[in-house]
């Protein structure tokens, strides 16, 4: 401690771990924070660059608009007016050889309106008939948690899990329904299948639900959502370190001790409080000295691999201009990309930037395809090309080209993750002053995220002021409608 002001440190430099420094420095003079990450830069997945000239993301491209985490605190760190809603929402489905529209009222997937879903054609006659035979079969009984796969087919039929389900949990996942739980993953579902015998019914109940002045769905911000990093770490006054790769954390008579760099040439880092930020795997490492039960448990989180590849065409290079914000694709289909998000058609400002240039980007791997990423850049390229040119008519060359490679960066959400995660809070729990954040826990999304950082920081803000009083105060600063 140095004079009265606490130490505390939050190893990795992520959206969550920058929240929770932002939120630590709510503790005014009391705390100093230091933010220690072990690449280059902040932010993780995070990231814009150029391409072509327009500044593109490289990872997550948007937030969630009706959860208010990250709204909040990307206006509380100075770009409120940068956030923009997209210009289309209108997504599609490569079904059976063609792009068909994403049916109407869909929950995750789940149809509300058989109507809408016949239209759609995204299902054969044979599946688009099994569906409605969800409302006279017997309950499926949801006692414990189960996978995506097992309840959905089980109420609905393969198709709509193949078809509609599958793909649209992969574009947050890059999973497999058949392992992804029902509870973490679609928790709404889960609760009301407790009581309710009809997915279709609860589907039409939750949206039925949504306010019709409720908004967009996604937002980003202007720069990028790569530009949010930077503002939170600037405004949190933490002191950021990167480079700095934490090998070891133990526990003292008066903290924590953090060893940090080479073998050869290692340091210490003395900390009154910790704050683990970082994935699943490194997080095991780094507890399991002195909280083994959470060790245990963070080691059963398993991570899909996943690339983007983003091209930059001129408009001439498509017969018709894309329609709507993209596609995903149903793993059943066979194909390597697995969505495809036309980026300037989505986003205004984007085409803005040049209004000649078509932004796509093509994602590709899902969890068990690994070898698809062993390729390299310029196969994914060539990939990504071949699916412009065979599904969208795309002629020529794109006039600029990037591969992001996003190795084990997406947790999944196995059957038990709620109890698992439960489990590894309660282990920490019993450790003064540690706490643990980040998109293992209760959502990848960055609203998720955020809102996992701030209970860190409030949870280390209790133990380091020593009062409830104090922490609350500080709080209440920044949580305001959350």
């Amino acid at each position: 401690m140095e004079g009265n002001r606490r130490h505390v440190v939050v190893i990795g430099g992520g959206i969550a771990g920058l929240a929770a420094a932002w939120f630590l420095r709510q503790g005014g003079d009391r705390v100093r924070v230091t933010v220690l990450e072990g690449s280059d830069r902040v932010g993780g997945k995070l990231r814009a660059s150029e391409v072509a000239g327009v500044m593109v993301d490289e990872g997550a491209e948007a937030m969630i608009a009706r959860r208010p985490e990250g709204k909040e605190l990307a206006a509380l760190v100075g770009l409120g007016d940068e956030l923009v809603d997209p210009g289309s929402t209108k997504a599609s489905i490569l079904s059976r050889g063609a792009l068909r529209p994403m049916p109407e009222g869909q929950v995750m997937g789940v149809p509300s309106d058989l109507l809408a879903l016949a239209k759609t054609g995204i299902l054969s006659p044979a599946g688009l008939a099994r569906v409605p035979l969800d409302q006279i079969l017997p309950a499926t009984l949801i006692n414990t948690d189960v996978s995506v796969a097992a309840y959905v087919r089980a109420r609905l039929g393969g198709e709509v899990l193949d078809r509609i389900v599958e793909p649209l949990l992969g574009g947050v996942y890059a999973g497999r329904a058949e392992r992804l739980s029902l509870d973490a993953t679609m928790p709404r579902v889960a609760a009301a299948a407790r009581s309710e015998r009809s997915l279709l019914a609860i589907a039409r109940d939750l949206a039925a639900g949504v306010p019709s002045d409720a908004g967009p769905v996604f937002t980003t911000l202007k720069r990028g959502m790569g530009s949010l990093p930077e503002a939170v770490a600037a405004a949190s006054g933490a002191e950021i370190r990167i480079g700095v790769m934490v090998r070891e954390l133990r526990r003292t008579e008066e903290g924590w001790r953090l060893v940090t760099g080479p073998a050869r040439a290692p340091e210490t880092v003395e900390a009154d409080a910790v704050i683990v930020a970082v994935p699943a795997i490194p997080a095991r490492r780094l507890l399991e000295s002195d909280v083994p039960k959470a060790a245990a448990e963070l080691a059963r989180i398993d991570y899909a691999s996943m690339a983007v590849v983003t091209l930059a065409y001129p408009r001439s290079a498509f017969p018709s201009a894309p329609l709507g914000s993209g596609y995903l694709v149903p793993p059943v289909e066979g194909r390597p990309v697995k969505a495809v998000t036309f980026s300037s058609i989505k986003w205004p400002h984007l085409a803005s930037a040049d209004p000649d240039l078509v932004v796509v980007r093509c994602s590709l791997g899902r969890l068990g395809e690994e070898h698809v990423l062993q390729r390299s850049d310029s196969e994914l390229i060539s990939l990504a090309m071949d699916e412009m040119g065979e599904i969208m008519g795309a002629r020529g060359l794109p006039r600029g080209t990037r591969v992001t490679r996003w190795g084990g960066s997406l947790p999944q959400y196995d059957v038990g993750h709620l109890d698992r995660v439960a489990r590894i809070r309660a282990a920490v729990a019993e450790q003064p002053g540690l706490a643990v954040c980040g998109a293992a826990f209760d959502g990848v999304g960055i609203p998720a995220c955020v809102a996992t950082g701030r209970t860190a920081a409030a949870r280390i803000l209790d133990h380091v002021t020593q009062g409830r009083q104090w922490r609350d105060s500080a709080i209440s600063v920044a949580g305001a409608g959350s």
